[in-house]
């Protein structure tokens, strides 16, 4: 590293276009960020000298805070890590932190910072909906803003693709009508980008799809002005449920996503006529948005091949490659790895290398979707000399959960890049289904961009609390100290515990779509709730502390569900209507509590959800299609009788008050019933009934409060009295430590 240095520090600078622009783009970033702070920065661009690696210095001269990159990208981290550990400082989505000392502190010495990643991949298909759907450039800018400052370079792009696909489609002769029920609504773009489902949340506004194409745009020339490399999609072969009628001849595969959705339509990649289609999405693509070679196709997202044999598997995979390379040589495969996680029954040794074998190994790299807890690449050879990417996956659905595997993510990214067993790891990266949650999370495996070594978890975390609260705190520490070994632990379950509150309504908490298994117990994350409502006099000011106590109050409030509803389950079964009458009560109770306690914060607003859909719309019938796609989403997921209900179930104001408290009452209102007149509940026509009801939620159009509402830290403090005997906290001296509203 010290060579490095020093050639690095003796090179000049190089000024074609592209990089000009990468360090004129960086500088706007900075102004975006800090505004005329900005003033006290001086940036250069460098040229990489160690195979194309990104590398930054920061420096001082005259005065001023240099930053010195080898991208865009590069200069943004530099400045990323100056505010982080020099000037204590924090970008986030949930409360960042830009107190910046009156006089801007200069680095003591020289910082050096190489990444031995090629690539630093972001986004999974499932983002575009379950956080972006209803995004404007203004939301893209601040997005792209933090990719670039975390190191980002390999974004995937896909929002203009439903404008590609129609007219391809429409190129090929078919008409609009014939479209309308292949394109989905805006909340389940993903599902159709990767070939599992037509038409549901629709018909699609066209004019939605030239809006998509010209924000694509701008995302597309904002990224690249950066340094990044965006991925873009690629023909996979699902076409309209017309294409049969227009090309008779053509060999049409029915599939299905597991009986979720009624079938779709793919072209057999066998036949000659994927490749001509494919050919001309390229051709389309290119020129509407340019390329930089990288493509996405996923050939069988949770869909099982109609066969096992390894020609046919091999022919697929050749022919989906080159539907890429016959309009582009340079092109290059990046497909999701979930299949050989979420099918591993299917995919074994042979089908796996018949997949991979058939496209050359530099034209292809794989994403390790959920490396964190499930490593395909260590049961899979590797991906049998293919690149791959280690990715953090965390979060399902858009599920608010405090939680997230540190100790994996801490270590493992480095480790296994010196792993010689590990094949040819290029890169690390984020394909979370949802982000603006858990940023610690987020911060702590984008540390690996410039490490080799492995992130040493208690002192990182102090400095993390230091730049998010601004101050140091013992309270806050301790704090995160139990949060480190309770919810943030990597003995907790796949996706990290709900609530009964967001489950339909039973009195058994097995077979639900919802996953209640928490391995810590409730008590130990109340005393970290504790401890932060002890370091609320001194840092309630940082919007970053009120968003984690706010946050970790309702993850201790959602986990205490399952101990009241085991008590009303319990009286119930004894037919104690009296227990039973004061434990739901006390459910309902919690329910509005919890209502009022998110409510305080804007990351947790059904209202902003819903206004944001509407505006996306430009007349009544556009908007009121949005809404019915926006509640959808996060309750029903598709009709009323879809299995996937709850999937994207959020703990939001708005949502608890409409929702999941009526939908409750009505079940206590039954069961009630039943045992004061002794009859058997039926739980049979309750859920039935109760999916109707659902469904005319999903219709509504109640409107809900877009402004946060009441203290965050008076009513952590008022949770915190109400229910923290209950869940057996240890004394904290609380009454003498009281807070400051």
């Amino acid at each position: 590293m010290k060579y490095l240095c020093i050639l690095i520090s003796i090179l000049c600078l190089y000024s074609p276009l592209h990089a000009q622009t990468q360090k004129a783009e960086a500088d706007k970033l900075i102004n975006r960020v800090i505004g005329g702070r900005s003033n006290a920065f001086s940036t250069q661009l460098l040229q990489s000298i160690n195979n194309n690696k990104d590398y930054f210095e920061i420096d001082k001269k005259s005065g001023k805070i240099v930053l010195r990159g080898t991208s865009g990208v590069a200069i943004a981290s530099a400045f990323n890590y100056y505010l982080k550990y020099i000037a204590h400082c924090q970008v986030t989505w949930n409360g960042s932190n830009l107190n910046l000392p009156a006089k801007l502190p200069l680095p003591v010495s020289k910082i050096v910072k190489e990444t031995p990643y090629d690539y630093r991949y972001y986004l999974n298909y499932c983002t575009y909906n379950y956080s972006m759907s209803w995004w404007d450039w203004d939301r893209w800018e601040k997005e792209i803003d933090w990719m670039a400052m975390n190191g980002i370079n390999m974004p995937l792009s896909v929002l203009g693709l439903n404008e590609v696909l129609y007219q391809l489609y429409t190129g090929m002769g078919m008409k609009e009508k014939d479209l309308e029920d292949f394109f989905s609504g805006p909340a389940y773009f993903a599902w159709f980008w990767m070939g599992n489902l037509d038409g549901w949340g629709g018909p699609l506004p066209r004019n939605l799809m030239l809006k998509h194409e010209a924000l694509n745009k701008q995302i597309l020339e904002r990224q690249r002005s950066l340094g990044m490399k965006p991925v873009l999609p690629a023909f996979s072969g699902h076409v309209p449920p017309a294409f049969k009628k227009y090309f008779p001849g053509a060999n049409i595969k029915s599939v299905g996503w597991n009986g979720i959705f009624p079938n779709i339509s793919i072209i057999d990649p066998g036949d000659s006529l994927f490749v001509t289609v494919g050919r001309r999405f390229m051709e389309i693509q290119t020129k509407m948005f340019g390329t930089d070679h990288l493509y996405s196709a996923d050939t069988f997202n949770e869909v099982d091949p109609p066969t096992d044999d390894p020609a046919f598997i091999a022919g697929v995979s050749s022919n989906v490659y080159q539907s890429m390379a016959t309009t582009d040589p340079k092109a290059v495969w990046v497909m999701q790895g979930w299949l050989f996680y979420f099918s591993r029954k299917f995919w074994k040794e042979p089908q796996i290398k018949a997949l991979l074998n058939a496209v050359p190994d530099d034209k292809m790299i794989i994403l390790d979707l959920w490396t964190e807890k499930f490593p395909v690449w260590s049961k899979n050879g590797s991906y049998y000399g293919k690149p791959w990417i280690w990715n953090m996956l965390n979060n399902f659905g858009g599920n608010n959960v405090v939680h997230g595997l540190m100790d994996s993510i801490a270590h493992n990214p480095s480790r296994d890049l010196k792993n010689p067993d590990a094949g040819k790891m290029v890169g690390i990266g984020l394909t979370m289904e949802a982000i603006e949650t858990n940023p610690v999370v987020y911060e702590m495996m984008m540390e690996n961009t410039w490490r080799t070594t492995p992130v040493e978890i208690t002192s990182w975390l102090k400095q993390y609390t230091l730049r998010r609260y601004g101050k140091a705190n013992v309270h806050a520490n301790k704090a995160w100290d139990i949060l480190r070994r309770t919810a943030y632990a990597d003995s907790l379950t796949s996706r990290g515990p709900r609530s009964m509150i967001q489950s339909r309504p039973t009195f058994s908490s097995k077979g639900i779509r919802i996953d209640l298994r928490f391995p810590y117990d409730n008590k130990e994350l109340a005393r970290a709730w504790g401890e932060l409502l002890l370091a609320a006099p001194v840092l309630q000011s940082s919007d970053g502390f009120r968003f984690d106590l706010v946050d970790v109050t309702r993850q201790v409030l959602s986990n205490h569900a399952i101990s009241i509803h085991k008590k009303f389950t319990d009286a119930y079964n004894k037919k104690d209507i009296a227990a039973y009458r004061k434990y739901t009560n006390e459910f309902i109770a919690l329910i509005e509590d919890m209502d009022r306690l998110v409510a305080s914060r804007k990351e947790f607003l059904l209202g902003r959800w819903i206004a944001d859909t509407r505006k996306l719309g430009t007349t009544g019938e556009e908007k009121d299609l949005y809404e019915r796609n926006a509640r959808n989403l996060i309750t029903t997921w598709g009709n009323k009788d879809n299995r996937l209900h709850e999937y994207s179930a959020r703990q939001w104001s708005g949502l608890f008050s409409s929702f999941y408290k009526p939908r409750w009452q009505q079940f206590f209102e039954r069961t009630t019933y039943s045992l004061e007149h002794n009859q058997a509940f039926d739980a049979d026509k309750f859920i039935k009934d109760i999916r109707e009801w659902e469904w005319s939620w999903v219709q509504g159009r109640q409107a809900f409060s877009t402004i946060p509402a009441g203290n965050p830290v008076t009513l952590c403090n008022e949770m915190y009295k109400k229910y923290g005997p209950s869940i057996e906290t240890y004394d904290l001296n609380y009454e003498n430590n009281s807070i400051i509203p």
